[in-house]
């Protein structure tokens, strides 16, 4: 279920090490990565995979098996920060819907364990990541490959999708704290 790789941290980096869980929602499969990060840094990659779900299983039960493997990841790495993809409502709602209710089933596994939660569109995403907000799926896959010191792009998509909004949230946190110093990554749903 978890891919690990992971670069050596000095120990002056140690101390400063935060741990973020970035996902890409989805109810048929939802992706998800975990790295640890030191000031705007990506530093390693802990875990990098997608929970899946059959598409002859009840939507219900679905949602309940994106639950328990969410809380399973958690519970394992132990993040203390969360990015989450904002949703784009497309042309097919019936998708849309059932996209917005894992989310919010993220989102709950996420409050319930106490981590500080962050949403970014799909564009700014690809900005962070890329240098351009309009950038195709397979530049944002070489980006993560490259950024995260990997021999190949994370597999599935969503997967790395799921990296690539850990990573913007690491740069685009740093970013936000030097601008505005007060910024508190807290967020109450």
């Amino acid at each position: 279920m978890f891919m690990k790789v992971e670069r050596q941290l000095s120990s002056g980096q140690a101390q400063q090490q935060r741990v973020v869980l970035g996902i890409d929602p989805g109810y048929g499969m939802l992706g998800y990565a975990v790295v640890s990060a030191c000031g705007h840094e990506v530093m390693s990659l802990h875990a990098c995979a997608a929970i899946s779900t059959p598409g002859t299983m009840p939507l219900a039960n679905r949602l309940l098996h994106i639950y328990q493997q969410l809380t399973d990841v958690v519970r394992v790495y132990q993040p203390c920060e969360a990015a989450i993809e904002k949703l784009f409502f497309g042309r097919n709602t019936t998708t849309a819907i059932a996209v917005a209710q894992a989310r919010g089933i993220a989102l709950l596994v996420l409050v319930q364990h106490g981590l500080s939660i962050s949403e970014y569109t799909p564009n700014e995403v690809k900005l962070a990541v890329t240098g351009y907000g309009a950038a195709k799926k397979g530049q944002v896959g070489q980006m993560v490959r490259l950024l995260l010191h990997l021999d190949a792009v994370p597999q599935p998509d969503d997967a790395a999708d799921a990296a690539a909004i850990a990573i913007c949230h690491v740069h685009t946190v740093h970013i936000v704290r030097e601008a505005c110093p007060s910024y508190s990554l807290e967020r109450s749903f």
